[in-house]
């Protein structure tokens, strides 16, 4: 794979004719083409927008246009025309920084080489001639022009460390740089950074660029892209054997800056379809509520095989588009996004005679996902199964079951790291037996992995069952606020609620690998009275004990809001259907 740039009139070329900075004519930004990955008949692509000007941004527009290309999917931005093409900003990344680099990508049909477009639009000024296919512009001085440009004829607006003009290159992306969060990942000035710890954990040449350079700064001076480590077609796989330490933030790093997460339950993982069990189909406004109400992580169940080939699975590129574009509007939203196989018709049967089979399809769907989605960034994870048990028995597993099951996680890490890119280092989720935490804790093997502190374990809580799931049960009160005994079980109270997530930060966040808590909740009961107070309260306290135990709690929410249902937003509009649950979730991290 190769990366390639094309260069519209940027801050080099300006300083190159001895143009004055002030000049109101002059570009605003800097607007570069980036191949990400090529495969043959298709690439993934970026467009990059830099703020050169002392000045903000607000609002963008960009075109381009190719020769043979054509784009097939895109993310992080309004694409529309079919050649030549048009982008506009979404809500959160429109407004770019002095110094700042926001991006959008892409995914390209290439029809056999992917051509590297000039970018044109307003804040770009007018860009260098030459055709669609060219790989470089004979009137834009390469980048490292700059080096030999005096410091002094160029303007700064920094002040200080942490002036808008430093960056940080994230593994080949630009973002800026936080001025108040310490470690990790922030929130400022409505989008999303980086702090300056975090940035500089990042092997060489990755880091801060631009702007002023700190102590313990990354002394790169570059914002190359990074290659993906495989340049093969689709399918075909990549070792990442070599990767050992990448940097960045650890897998209990990255869960402590997900907050609390929202399940979009029996909508792609609907059997038939998306809106064959009932819930309309997904938008763009629903994840905005949601990300509105706080929810910050976004955990996104499919099933695949309805979709795909039956004989050699063999996923459909319509359901495989479907899924990205509902993974871009988490992403979208400034959102963590999580993609699993979840139950899928039950065909991950943990036995002796069904292992191979079970870890041979599990290897060829993965596949194809990952590939799909290599050159996401670290807010996308996945997940490889979902509540793996021999149907029907929900009895403590055998030697057998939790074996085999163990198997699935290994051929899990092992065939999403093989697919190279963005894949070699993401964070990725195995799963305990039945994501039961007892069989977790008692059974669970970490996969071997080929770079460290990549990996999460997912459990689920809905103790006590009869409180929580079981629709004819006579127990319609839970905690220490129930006021009818014989409404109320003698077990899995408070206490037990905190034991045992106390059991998985010891055995697993204190030893480095992070905990999702991938579904909880408690069913709605409306004609039991008083039972929304405590359906209030149980969430409130599951909520706010997972995250004192380091555990990132994501509410099922199965969009059915009648009696039995879990719904907490109403899908077909986002609006919140139980406004008390939903504060008392997003609650726990304020």
């Amino acid at each position: 794979m190769k990366t390639s740039r094309l260069k519209a009139l940027g801050l080099a070329a300006l300083l190159s004719t001895g143009l004055a900075a002030s000049s109101s004519a002059l570009a605003q930004a800097n607007c570069e083409y980036v191949v990400t990955n090529s495969w043959g008949s298709g690439a993934t692509a970026a467009i990059e927008i830099t703020n050169n000007s002392t000045t903000v941004i607000n609002g963008w527009n960009v075109s381009w246009s190719y020769n043979n290309n054509r784009v097939t999917s895109s993310w992080n931005a309004n694409v529309s025309g079919s050649n030549p093409y048009s982008a506009n900003n979404l809500s959160w990344n429109g407004s770019i920084q002095p110094g700042q680099t926001v991006s959008f990508g892409m995914q390209v049909n290439t029809n056999g080489a992917a051509e590297t477009p000039a970018v044109t639009g307003s804040i770009c000024g007018s860009s260098p001639a030459s055709s669609a296919s060219s790989s470089s512009s004979s009137s834009t001085p390469p980048v490292s022009s700059l080096s030999s440009v005096p410091a002094s004829s160029v303007a700064s607006s920094a002040s200080s460390c942490a002036s808008a003009g430093s960056q940080c290159n994230w593994y080949g992306t630009n973002y800026p740089l936080c001025n108040t969060t310490q470690s990790g990942w922030g929130w400022e000035n409505n989008q999303s950074c980086i702090s300056r710890s975090t940035c500089t954990s990042q092997p060489a040449p990755f880091g801060i660029v631009g702007g002023a350079a700190c102590p313990g700064s990354s002394s790169s001076s570059s914002a190359t892209p990074i290659s993906s480590s495989s340049s093969s077609a689709p399918g075909s796989s990549s070792s990442a054997s070599s990767v050992t330490n990448p940097g960045g933030m650890t897998s209990v790093e990255l869960t402590q800056v997900m907050g609390v997460g929202w399940n979009l339950g029996n909508s792609l993982d609907a059997i038939g379809g998306e809106t064959a069990w009932g819930n309309p189909m997904v938008t763009q406004q629903l994840i905005n509520a949601v990300k509105a109400a706080g929810f910050d992580t976004l955990r996104v169940p499919v099933a695949w095989s309805k979709f795909s080939d039956p004989a050699n699975f063999v996923i459909q590129s319509s359901w495989m588009d479907r899924v990205e574009e509902v993974v871009n509007y988490g992403l979208n939203a400034d959102m963590y996004v999580i993609v699993n196989i979840h139950w899928d018709e039950g065909w991950m049967q943990p036995t002796y005679a069904q292992q191979n089979y079970v870890n041979n399809r599990l290897s060829i769907m993965w596949e194809q996902i990952a590939t799909r989605f290599r050159d996401y960034d670290e807010r996308l994870l996945f997940a490889g199964t979902n509540e793996v048990m021999v149907e029907g028995d929900y009895g403590t597993p055998t030697e057998e079951y939790y074996t085999v099951q163990n198997s699935f996680n290994q051929t899990f890490v092992d065939t999403v790291r093989a697919t190279g890119g963005g894949n070699a280092t993401r964070h990725l989720v195995v799963q305990g037996f039945n994501t039961n935490i007892d069989h977790t804790v008692n059974f669970a093997e970490i996969p071997v992995d080929t770079v460290a502190n990549r990996l999460m374990m997912e459990v689920h809580y809905y103790d006590p069952y009869n409180f929580t799931l079981n629709e004819n049960s006579s127990i319609t009160q839970w905690g220490a606020i129930a006021t009818d005994p014989n409404a109320t079980e003698t077990w899995a109270n408070e206490s037990w609620v905190d034991a045992q997530f106390q059991r998985m930060k010891t055995n697993f966040v204190d030893q480095g690998i992070g905990v999702i808590l991938g579904e909880y909740g408690v069913i709605s009961r409306p004609n039991v009275a008083n039972h929304e107070i405590y359906r209030t309260y149980w969430n409130e306290y599951i909520t706010e004990s997972a995250v004192n135990h380091g555990l990132v709690p994501v509410y099922w929410d199965n969009g059915y809001a009648g009696n039995a249902g879990m719904a907490i937003f109403d899908r077909s509009n986002g609006n919140q259907l139980y406004p008390a649950i939903v504060d008392a979730i997003v609650s726990a991290v304020e």
